[in-house]
């Protein structure tokens, strides 16, 4: 069976719905076909204890504790084919490691909405979003990020603009995606905006969309991601 590794060490804020972040991916793990390890410790994630999973998740933020060389193990694993999933504010998280940036496909850069939103699906053929129509609403925090381009990654989900004052937006583009994905090396990395409230938790196309991109990741599922997903047409 798979196996995953789930961090959700804080070093800035701290989500409330981590705990049960916990409880949910302990539930859904065994139904999908993965065990998960879940970790406070950012040290476990070492070149070590890596030779036993198949993709490591960070729900995270801040600076935490990895040494150069488990930082270098860490992007050797997917490189030579593992798998990354960020959920949230795992962009919130190593801004002093550029190549975390890298890996991930960009950091945090504020957050200017906290409500109910229309969300469009980029990629209705994915299986990470396959599910969930053309576009949905869901109530969510939802982010803006520095050093995240289309160029450099798939996207999957992202916001419509039409949903909110996108005034109270920093890019100047008001391209404000949501999901994405792409390949790093031979392996692949999967990273959902979604997942603040724990109302997104309790909701099944969350579960799906998340499991998806775990599977995903680990490649066990099919699903192109090529790079420089142009914005959809009005």
């Amino acid at each position: 069976m798979r196996r995953l590794l789930y961090l959700t060490q804080t070093k800035g804020f701290r989500h409330g719905c981590l705990e049960l972040s916990h409880k949910i991916i302990r539930e859904l793990a065994p139904k999908s076909g993965f065990e998960v390890t879940i970790t406070e410790n950012a040290a476990d994630v070492n070149r070590a204890n890596l030779d036993g999973y198949d993709a490591v998740m960070f729900y995270t933020t801040g600076e935490l504790a990895m040494t150069d060389d488990d930082k270098k193990a860490l992007l050797e694993f997917v490189r030579k084919g593992k798998g990354f999933i960020g959920i949230h504010s795992a962009t919130d998280t190593y801004y002093q490691w550029p190549e975390y940036g890298e890996l991930l496909g960009g950091w945090f850069d504020g957050h200017p909405w906290s409500q109910e939103v229309n969300i469009i699906v980029e990629d209705t053929k994915h299986p990470t979003t396959a599910h969930l129509g053309k576009a949905f609403r869901l109530l969510e925090e939802v982010y803006q990020y520095r050093n995240w381009s289309r160029a450099k990654t798939h996207v999957l989900l992202s916001l419509d603009n039409e949903s909110v004052d996108v005034s109270k937006g920093k890019r100047e583009d008001k391209d404000n995606a949501m999901a994405w994905c792409h390949a790093y090396g031979k392996g692949r990395v999967f990273f959902t905006g979604l997942g603040h409230y724990d109302e997104c938790w309790n909701d099944e196309r969350f579960h799906k969309h998340l499991v998806n991109g775990i599977r995903w990741a680990m490649g066990d599922l099919p699903g192109a991601a090529p790079l420089g997903t142009p914005r959809p047409r009005k």
